[in-house]
């Protein structure tokens, strides 16, 4: 009788080593990385900012972690490393490789919180240009703000122009500025922006390049239209040039007078608020000058809000919003018809963000980066490699964010567990019959 009593004793053992393998499973999820690898999986990796001697990639995660990419000149040659521009863990990551050699292919991996990634079992792979003579260089810059007016900071901005990807990570203030090579902007070429946060949001926007320095202000979860923003005094992109005759010393049939002004200068201003400011009160004051008796309509949105002003005699006109805005985004436009007769329009966006002090605060200034001509290369979801430790020449510090596993092996080990328990039971129960 004690010989058929040994397969229960077996089964009790089996089920205590069960339930104290799924405890300790469980405490150690970060060590056995339980659940984990899906949510550290590199997303949208895009290959950008492409020379004949660099490219930058960047891609998105589901949570905040700390990465680098392993990069060669072969897939069995990968043992260089590359860390983060960006200090510490976030959801938007971006590393440029630079030193590289012209016109050649370069394959990487992404490690991801201490795990490697490839692209579906495929290394990813990027390739340089050929060299090429130095471009005049041509500055986009911008801002971010979040749905409440905060600075985003560390988000992926993409500009797109003649079939090119470029990209620039946020500063601490929510600006960025980049530099693009004259030959693939123009004066008439469409800039496609777009803006990438994490959980916070994205944010898209289409403009002009000569109307691209600043970019209006882009805000979290809209699309922006800027195509009717008028260009740049300043504008440093290439313009067409005809020659035309000097006929300075020429004399016409008749003379004009050197005081009548031309239809062309009957030009209306807006003076107390730049493009992209912050505003500090809810209900600000609008003033500028212009031509005496020019009747100008004035708008302001979000919620619409139209006035119709007569400028004075003085040439000065002010405007008081009727009533308070709410925070955020507000763009502010003010029609009018010159002497020909014309319809022109002046349009300036602001942000509201209600505190003490004065009525127009201008936003900081953006710190340069350069970059250079990119290549557009998009990969599908990755998977992560068999070879979680390749050699690397160097070895960055990361410092992985705790990570959330799931019940399911304490829920599979109970199962096993019961099961075990009504086996013991049954086979006791048939050692007596």
């Amino acid at each position: 009788m004690k010989k058929k009593k040994i397969p229960t004793i077996i089964g009790i053992i089996i089920l205590i080593l069960s339930l104290a393998t799924g405890v300790i499973l469980v405490q150690n999820r970060q060590v056995f990385r339980l659940g984990a690898t899906g949510q550290n999986s590199p997303k949208d990796v895009k290959i950008s900012n492409i020379t004949s001697s660099s490219f930058s990639v960047t891609w998105m995660t589901d949570v905040q972690n700390t990465g680098f990419v392993k990069y060669g000149n072969s897939v069995g040659n990968i043992t260089n490393t590359k860390v983060e521009e960006s200090a510490g863990s976030g959801y938007t990551h971006m590393v440029n490789l630079s030193g590289l050699s012209p016109q050649k292919s370069y394959f990487f991996k992404i490690n991801s919180a201490g795990a490697d990634f490839d692209n579906n079992g495929v290394t990813w792979q990027g390739q340089t240009l050929t060299s090429t003579e130095p471009d005049q260089p041509v500055l986009v810059s911008g801002s971010v703000l979040s749905a409440t007016g905060t600075v985003v900071k560390n988000a992926i901005v993409y500009i797109t122009a003649a079939g090119k990807l470029f990209s620039i990570l946020t500063s601490q203030n929510g600006s960025w500025i980049i530099s693009l090579p004259a030959s693939t902007v123009s004066a008439n070429n469409l800039l496609e922006i777009s803006v990438l946060a994490g959980p916070n949001g994205i944010s898209t926007a289409q403009i002009y390049a000569t109307s691209a320095n600043p970019v209006p202000t882009m805000i979290l979860g809209q699309t922006h239209d800027f195509k009717n923003i008028p260009p740049n005094q300043d504008s440093d992109i290439p313009q067409a040039s005809l020659g035309v005759p000097d006929i300075s010393n020429q004399t016409s049939g008749f003379d004009i007078p050197e005081n009548m002004a031309t239809p062309s200068a009957n030009t209306v201003t807006l003076e107390s608020i730049s493009n992209n400011e912050i505003v500090t009160s809810v209900k600000p004051e609008f003033f500028g000058e212009g031509p005496k008796g020019t009747e100008i309509q004035i708008t302001v949105e979000s919620n619409p809000i139209t006035d119709n002003v007569t400028i004075p005699a003085s040439g000065e006109w002010n405007w008081e919003i009727p009533e308070n805005l709410p925070e955020g985004p507000h763009t502010i436009t003010i029609s009018w018809k010159d002497a020909g007769g014309i319809l022109r329009t002046l349009t300036r966006n602001f942000v509201v963000q209600a505190s003490e002090g004065p009525a127009f605060v201008s936003t900081p200034s953006a710190t340069p980066r350069t970059t250079a001509t990119p290549r557009l290369t998009t990969s599908p979801r990755p998977t992560a490699s068999s070879s979680a430790t390749p050699r690397t020449t160097s070895t960055p510090t990361l410092f992985p964010q705790p990570e959330s596993g799931d019940l399911t092996p304490t829920i599979l080990l109970s199962i096993m567990g019961i099961s075990l328990i009504i086996f013991s039971f049954l086979l006791w129960k048939k050692s007596y019959v």
